[in-house]
Formats: structure tokens, sequence, C-alpha cells
């Protein structure tokens, strides 16, 4: 997925780029995860959004510029063709119009691109969002569930084809 590009439901998927759309992503995160989720704020926020490896996308509505869902998308250093896509957040009254999804090609795309073989993509889903990542292709791997900021997780992967450069 480019920049340009925009979904049916009138959302453009862009990677931030600047301090500016990063707060946005912020935002949305507070929104979701801090205040209708109860996570601890300093949970939420952590030293990896501004890791220079980290990338973001933000999910914006094409009329009105508004932010309405992000997502970040971490590389494993130590396992290359490895990532691990987190944050994923989208407001409570944009849900619905397949902006999660829009966000997750757009990461996996990039991923994709940034590996020169196959790619694997790993995220932690909250057991509440497993059946949303299973519908992307995404797989459990392992057999537990697990706390993390009070919440039930279990982990989950997908393996991407290699990219045409």
């Amino acid at each position: 997925m480019t920049q340009d590009t925009v979904t049916a439901g009138g959302v453009r998927v862009e990677r931030i780029e600047n301090e500016v759309q990063l707060q946005a992503a912020y935002d949305v995160r507070l929104e979701v995860f801090v205040h209708e989720q109860q996570v601890p704020p300093d949970e939420e926020i952590d030293a990896l959004d501004t890791d220079p490896t980290t990338t973001h996308v933000l999910a914006l509505d094409v009329a009105t510029g508004k932010a309405l869902g992000t997502a970040r998308l971490l590389p494993n250093a130590e396992r290359p063709g490895h990532f691990h896509i987190g944050r994923v957040a989208v407001r409570k009254e944009a849900r619905g119009r397949q902006i999660g999804a829009a966000l997750m090609r757009a990461l996996e795309d990039i991923a994709a691109q940034e590996t020169d073989g196959p790619a694997e993509i790993e995220l932690s889903a909250q057991i509440q969002a497993s059946g949303f990542y299973r519908t992307l292709g995404y797989e459990q791997s392992g057999d537990h569930e697990y706390l993390d900021a009070g919440i039930r997780h279990i982990d989950m992967k997908k393996k991407l084809a290699p990219q045409p450069r």
C-alpha cells in the first residue's frame, strides 16, 4: 500500500514521517488503550515508539483529516526478515470500516519490501481481536494465553511471500 492509497471506506493510510503525525498516532492509542481498555499510560507509550528502526502508519479520514487508526512495525535485528506488528488501534467510532485490515496490509507491504526473502510477521493479539487477525491469515503460535497490561493475549504469526523488487 502506498502513501496515497485510499480504501473504499474513504480512509488513507500513510507512513508516519514527522512528530505531528506521531502525536496523532499517540492520541489514537491513548484513546483506545488507556481510556477504553484501561491500560496504564506508562505501559502504552514506550522507547520503541521513537526507535529509528520502528515504522508507524496512520489511517486518516480523507474527508476530515481525522486520525482514525494506527499501528507500528518493529524489525527484529537478530533475525533478518522477522518483524513484530503492535499497537494496532482504531477509534471506536471508526470500527467496521476495514481500517484495521488496511493498517495491517500497509505494514505487511513495508515488511515485505524491507527484506530480500520471505518475511515473517509476529504479533501479540488480544484474545478478543484474535479472530480479526485470523481473517488476515495469522495463525496462533504457541499454545498458551498470557496477560499483558491486564488483558489476555496469544501470540500469532504469518509468513509473507517475497515481493518483487
